[in-house]
């Protein structure tokens, strides 16, 4: 490729000069090529030390001139094609022109300008692809394609230079990072040492510094662990290495591969080695902390971040911190943690000022909004650029109110960009939540004319008011005093300053009256409920009535959803509660539901409305719990990890006792899964959730926590799990809230637990401000890295459960050991996963499905089985290999969906592999057989070959099989209709079981094309073998055995005649056929000789049917003479005979090779009956020729060659081996010689 002109001082240092002229020199790198010796090492080492680009482009041009010490570099190249390419187009278009210029800058000047032009032209042409990585990345990206043989569409990230520990010894080297892969790669003297790792068989990393290793990065896998140091920048490379392990696991979680963002701002400067998806992933994870910190909808993009000072009336003071502007929002967080946050929804903002500079003021900026609070930014370094920026925003920001229609939101109910909704309401009111009109919308489709609960179901459901008079009462007027003073002071609503004071007022409980909202305010479930009008009602009206499995447990689960409370003894509760979960259902259909949503559900409508509740719902599963409520709680099992981590930090006495005992597992996931609302008493957890919508899980860690520390002394003494949950249950059953005005409600768990002396009560308020003074040095942040190495750990684990499943599920059906079974499993998903990133279409990965049973959720499709196929199977038939691949896929594809599960890949392997000799030779023969031999072979475009057409035996044999497709595709279409109907799985597994076992005597009889076809792929199977000429004869003898048997067996058929049709069709066979049948003896060995050098596309027909022919004939030869004229021809029409992809095995079988004792001038395959059988059929395929099952099993045992081959032991380990490091599966590090001799 051409280069921007370099200046190079020492033109031939650890570079020869190969071809020269006046004003080029072409050079070639030292050692490369023909061996280099000592020289050649030391450059090879050289090169991967310093990155050089001579690794990848060993061949350079320079530009000269003959009184200059300078040089230029101008182009280099990776072959010695492409280099001389360049310095042809030098010598033919520049030369003579150089040679008129008298001056030797003037010369340079011109070479330069000329080199620039062709550069600028080529960018030119590329620039659609937009491209805008640079150029020495590039030529990183090129090296890691090279280095490690990458596809085109594997991404490089980044690159780093570090050692790698092998043993005690550092290998300097490239750390390559790819979006699927890590790679390295070293050289040093003759020793290399390659290695690739999946993102998805990351099992830890970690940041650490040892006595023997310097700070280091480790990288564990399943198989091994990998040491990386001496990094110039640790810390961007390990957050790097997390984002992209993070990346891989959302993909095996829930099938979401990486998808590069097309709409990143492009930087206003090139960055300096900086590719475009390293901005997107720094991007991403900006857009992830300022969504989390500020509790903003997931598509919020944060657009810019800028130093500033905010003025806070409350406290006269300018605090320090800074300002996050994106599409929808400005936000501000102070310094000091605690200080200040602010968040203003731009559709709340009415007029944005820059006000006068002072030297008090510097640059200050002024933001007012339509609730009339006003807030003063200063000391803003680009106040004009940031102004600008607002104002755009600003105008994209609707300010007309929805229309209501619900236009917006025809598409599907996914999260997605504000652009999208061009109409959304201007404002929320400051006050109060307001009470929603949903009731009139809903009331019209409710079933059952069952009113909306348009308010939170607590002021329905009201026993008495007689706490309102007491003490209680009084003391919840205060509380609401309190936060009326607040309001005053700190403002209300969305724009509210939350400081130090809020989490005070909230840590003492909200009052009953501001629950809903504040909850609403400070999950940020309000931003979406203002910015989505009538969504909730849409969303309600087009799931009632919708069946589903989510719809089906939801019913299960109403009543068992805070039984004990009135506002869900009744109908009014029940179906604002279902309205809810379905909606929800509806809109997450990868959640759908789960169980404790209905608890939290059940109670966040005691406090809101319907749509409140639903927005608040959203917040929980979508933001402020992720993953919690999937089908394996991967959420909850994370922070359950993080949980046990904690507690082995601030509590290690009691760690080891809590692992033995087992109790954490037990305890964290309904503890965290509810928010303590199933283990507590209600009036106790609801402060709980008070402050976790405050505080987030930090919160929840912090009271697990407390709890055990307060119960550390009984626990200690505790001898199994039973005991220790019992002291647990009955701690938190007498947690109490003093101050609730509610009437107690009766806690189920309590009755069970009560003992003899009473027990004493804990206040809920002590048991928060006791968390928050022993482990109130919890932060956000801290967990979040937590949330990811526990993430790993938990996926991969989770993974391991699904493998074991799995292989035990199948394990005794099948002859392959379990650790066979294991590595074939990771085989199989592996190259699901493959498919997934590197697959040109996704449609293995978009049948994955979480809900599934295991055994459906990884599966492949026919070319990533025929890719299994070839590199695992013990029949291999060279280039025959891909068509018998998708024979076995359809006769393994039993529900006919193009998509084969691993149970199927495994009987089929097994099949080949551990059955005995009659169901290897069953299974060979039901591979031409219909399913396996399709009719539709022909038209596949995946298939470069052209199949014979399907002939069924018999009509009965027709019939049988149209019944069973037709059973398939409604089996097809019932499962079409739910996926997730786990019926339909245990339909086909209770007809699994129930089928009886396929007996010989079960299998149709073979035609004489599908004959043809079997003695085909046994031809190609034998190609290559050691006794290959032995079992070539073996063959030919049952081949010919059996044609006599076929003619023999005609006459006792009593077949109906064909159709006019069928004699019509073959009357065209068999005039192509004549057409084609005079080929010489010469000519079919030119042809043999020739074969490895033709596409077997290209093949003429007509060197099968020689070969096949001179086989045929000799083995009838060796037979009871029934050869030459006096046999039925058996010719193949051009069609049908464009192979199936036949190796050099025919080539093996010449005319010498057999005692063969004569070929017919016509091209033939010989039978054994009279010439008038010939006289009757032409040269057509006998279509009431047919043989059995037995037949083929008796004449093929009377081969010792034949079973002596299928009897063969063959260790599918070694195959699995080679099939990963195709894969790229694991790390292997080869460490071996070069081959070059090193001379002293």
């Amino acid at each position: 490729m051409w280069l921007g002109p370099e200046e190079v001082l020492l033109a031939n240092a650890l570079w020869v000069t190969e071809r020269a002229n006046p004003f080029f020199l072409l050079q070639r790198r030292r050692g490369h090529g023909k061996g280099g010796g000592l020289t050649g090492l030391l450059v090879g080492t050289l090169d991967v030390v310093l990155d050089s680009s001579a690794r990848v482009a060993p061949y350079r041009i320079l530009h000269q001139t003959q009184d200059s010490q300078v040089y230029w570099a101008v182009a280099c190249g990776s072959s010695r094609k492409e280099i001389t390419k360049h310095w042809e187009w030098l010598e033919n278009n520049l030369l003579q022109t150089l040679s008129i210029f008298d001056n030797e800058e003037d010369i340079t000047t011109f070479v330069k300008g000329k080199i620039h032009g062709i550069i600028a032209e080529e960018n030119k042409n590329q620039q659609p692809q937009g491209e805008e990585d640079p150029g020495k990345f590039k030529e990183a990206e090129l090296k890691m394609r090279k280095q490690f043989g990458m596809p085109e569409v594997e991404k490089l990230v980044n690159y780093y230079s570090c050692s790698y520990w092998k043993g005690r010894v550092p290998r300097q080297g490239w750390l390559y990072l790819t979006v699927n892969h890590l790679c390295f790669y070293s050289f040093l003297l003759g020793k290399e040492v390659t290695l690739v790792v999946q993102w998805v068989d990351v099992t830890q990393l970690e940041k650490n510094a040892t006595l023997l290793f310097p700070e280091c990065i480790k990288v564990s896998t399943r198989d091994s662990e990998l040491y990386f140091s001496m990094f110039l920048n640790i810390n961007e490379t390990f957050k790097l290495m997390e984002q992209l392990a993070n990346i891989a696991m959302r993909q095996l979680l829930d099938n979401e591969g990486f998808l590069e963002d097309k709409s990143l701002p492009k930087p206003s400067k090139p960055l300096k080695n900086i590719s475009a998806l390293k901005r997107d992933l720094d991007a991403r994870a900006k857009n992830d902390w300022y969504r989390a910190t500020f509790r903003l909808p997931k598509d919020e993009r944060l657009d810019g971040h800028t130093d500033c000072t905010l003025w806070t009336p409350f406290n006269k003071m300018h605090i320090p911190g800074q300002m996050f502007v994106s599409n929808n929002y400005i936000c501000f967080a102070s310094k000091a943690e605690e200080a200040c946050h602010l968040i203003i929804p731009l559709r709340e903002v009415a007029i944005v000022e820059k006000a006068d500079s002072s030297s008090v003021l510097p640059r200050p900026l002024s933001i007012s909004t339509k609730s009339k609070m006003t807030f003063l930014f200063a000391n803003l370094k680009d106040r004009d650029f940031l102004v600008q920026r607002i104002s755009d925003f600003l105008q994209k920001t609707p300010s007309k109110k929805s229309d209501g229609n619900g236009r917006e939101w025809k598409g599907s109910f996914s999260d997605t960009g504000y652009e999208e909704f061009p109409e959304l309401s201007s404002s929320s009111p400051p006050a109060v939540s307001p009470t929603s009109t949903l009731n009139n919308q809903l009331v019209s489709f409710c079933t059952g004319e069952v009113p909306t609960a348009s308010q939170g179901l607590l002021k329905l459901f009201r026993r008495n008011s007689e706490e309102l008079l007491g003490p209680k009462g009084a003391k919840e007027k205060m509380k609401e005093e309190s936060w009326n003073i607040h309001f005053f002071e700190y403002g209300r609503g969305m724009c509210m300053y939350r400081t130090a004071k809020t989490r005070e007022l909230v840590l003492k409980g909200i009052p009953e009256n501001l629950r809903g909202e504040l909850w609403l305010l400070f999950s940020g479930a309000w931003n979406e409920m203002v910015t989505l009008p009538g969504y909730y009602a849409e969303l309600v009206e087009k799931s009632m009535g919708k069946y589903s499995l989510a719809t089906e447990e939801i019913e299960r689960d109403l009543h068992r959803s805070m039984p004990e409370h009135p506002a869900f003894q009744n109908e009014l509760g029940i179906a604002a509660l279902r309205r809810v979960l379905t909606a929800y259902a509806f809109r997450n259909p990868t959640i759908g539901y789960c169980q404790a949503m209905n608890i939290v559900t059940s109670v966040l409508l005691l406090y809101c409305n319907e749509e409140e509740a639903f927005w608040l719902l959203v917040a929980l599963c979508e933001r402020m719990l992720p993953d919690y409520y999937n089908t394996r709680v991967v959420g909850a099992l994370v922070d359950q990890g993080i949980f046990e981590e904690l507690t082995r930090d601030f509590l290690p006495q009691l760690s080891e006792k809590m692992q033995e005992l087992g109790v954490i597992s037990t305890i964290s996931l309904s503890w965290f899964l509810t928010l303590f609302l199933s283990v507590m008493p209600f009036e106790s957890a609801v402060v709980i959730v008070d402050c976790f919508f405050y505080e987030g899980i930090k919160l929840i860690l912090q009271v697990s926590l407390a709890i055990l520390d307060a119960n550390m002394e009984k626990l200690l003494n505790c001898c199994d799990e039973g005991e220790a949950m019992t002291v647990l249950g009955r701690y938190l059953d007498n947690v109490v809230n003093r101050q609730s005005i509610s009437p107690p409600i009766p806690h189920l768990h309590a009755l069970l637990t009560s003992g003899d002396e009473p027990p004493l009560e804990i206040d809920i308020f002590e048991l928060i401000k006791t968390s928050y003074e022993k482990f109130s040095n919890l932060r956000a942040d801290d967990i979040e890295q937590m949330r990811f190495k526990q993430r790993l750990k938990v996926i991969q684990s989770l993974e391991d459960t699904a493998k074991r499943s799995v292989v035990r599920a199948i394990s005794g059906d099948i002859g392959f050991s379990m650790e066979e079974l294991e590595e074939l499993y990771m085989v199989f998903k592996a190259k699901h996963l493959t498919s997934c990133y590197w697959g040109s279409s996704r449609t293995a990965a978009a049948h994955r499905d979480q809900s599934l049973p295991y055994l459906e959720q990884y599966r492949v499709d026919l070319e990533q089985f025929r890719e299994l196929f070839a590199s695992l199977t013990p029949w291999s038939c060279g280039l025959h290999t891909p068509v018998l691949a998708g024979r076995m896929f359809r006769l393994l594809d039993e529900n006919r969906d193009s998509l084969i599960n691993f149970k199927e890949f495994v009987t089929g392997m097994s099949g080949m592999y551990h059955g005995d000799l009659t169901e290897k030779f069953k299974l060979l023969y039901k591979l031409h057989l219909p399913p396996a031999l399709s009719s539709e072979e022909a038209e596949s475009a995946l298939e470069a070959t052209n199949y014979f057409t399907e002939d069924i035996t018999t009509e009965a044999a027709a019939q049988e099989e149209g019944g069973g497709r037709n059973e398939d595709s409604k089996e097809k279409e019932e499962k079409g209709t739910s996926p997730q109907d786990y019926r339909y799985y245990l339909r086909m597994w209770a007809k699994e079981k129930n089928s009886k076992k396929e007996t010989i005597k079960d299998l149709p009889k073979m035609s004489q094309e599908q004959f043809i076809e079997l003695c085909k792929t046994l031809y190609n199977m034998f190609s290559e073998d050691p006794v290959e000429q032995e079992l070539y004869h073996a063959i030919a003898t049952v081949a010919s055995l059996l044609l006599r048997i076929g003619e023999v067996g005609k006459k006792f058929s009593n077949r109906p005649m064909k159709k006019d049709e069928d004699c019509k069709a073959n009357n065209t066979q068999e005039a192509a056929c004549e057409e084609e049948s005079p080929i010489s003896e010469h000519s079919q060995n030119s042809a043999v000789e020739q074969r490895p050098q033709v596409e077997p596309e290209e093949r003429a027909s007509g060197d099968i049917q020689a070969e096949k022919t001179q086989q045929e004939n000799q083995t009838l030869g060796d037979g009871d003479g029934g050869e030459g004229p006096g046999s039925p021809l058996q010719l193949l029409s051009d069609d049908e005979t464009k192979d199936d992809m036949s190796m050099s095995s025919y080539s093996m079988v010449s005319t010498g090779s057999l005692q063969c004792e004569d070929i017919a001038d016509d091209t033939v395959l010989v039978g054994c009956e009279a010439s008038s059988s010939a006289a009757r059929y032409g040269s057509t395929i006998d279509t009431d020729w047919s043989i059995s099952f037995e037949q083929v099993l008796a004449s093929m045992l009377t081969e010792t060659a034949l079973v002596n081959y299928f009897e063969k032991k063959v260790d599918i380990g070694l195959k699995i081996k080679e099939q990963k490091k195709v894969e790229r599966q694991f790390s292997s590090s080869s460490d071996y010689e070069l081959s070059s001799s090193v001379s002293g």
